[in-house]
């Protein structure tokens, strides 16, 4: 086999095998950059983006500095609550456990001081959805499938650039088409350059 009919096909089986990633990646940045629609449209509907699921008494030492991750690890497994999660202090008397699986997002907000806890369910929206898997990624949450979920994104972005390669090359082989192939990549960079310098 030569070595322009094995780049052909690395390049036809690339965007098969690549199309989820592509259709995910695509989908969900038209939902980032409309996010402002989908919020306008709750609006209009009278819909709530959050809903309480629970309000209860809790203590829990939070130390004033450091790492709190364990520390919204133990408040996940109190109170039943599971997923990947962050943690971070909203203020110096409140500390916010953000929990989140692809299909539903949870948000525990403890009130050190009054020793108060509550929990909060986002209603399901499918641009939410879209976003969060965009936006899911590192080696930072616990767990075969977070790990391998990680794992896969790097390999995928490898595969972009194997694909951008490879079109190149396939590009470059087809003479008649060079001239325009020049305009697009060209154009490409430099639209890409003159908004990355002006904004």
């Amino acid at each position: 086999m030569r070595f322009s009919h094995l780049n052909r096909r690395t390049h036809l089986y690339l965007a098969m095998a690549l199309l989820p990633w592509f259709l995910m990646y695509g989908i969900s940045s038209f939902s980032f950059n409309h996010g402002e629609f989908f919020e306008e449209r709750d609006k209009a509907l009278g819909l709530p983006l959050w809903n309480q699921r629970f309000e209860r008494t809790y203590a829990i030492q939070v130390p004033e500095s450091g790492d709190l991750r364990a520390v919204g690890a133990r408040i996940m497994k109190d109170n039943g609550l599971t997923g990947s999660f962050g943690v971070y202090r909203q203020s110096p008397e409140q500390l916010n456990v953000y929990i989140y699986t692809s299909l539903r997002s949870t948000q525990v907000k403890y009130y050190i001081r009054e020793q108060r806890l509550v929990a909060e369910d986002r209603r399901f929206r499918f641009d939410h959805f879209l976003t969060g898997l965009h936006a899911r990624g590192g080696f930072e949450q616990e767990g075969f499938l977070n790990q391998l979920w990680g794992v896969l994104v790097d390999v995928v972005c490898l595969g972009f650039l194997l694909w951008v390669v490879t079109g190149l090359y396939m590009w470059w082989k087809l003479t008649p088409t060079r001239r325009w192939g020049w305009v697009a990549l060209v154009g490409g960079f430099v639209s890409f350059t003159v908004f990355l310098w002006k904004l």
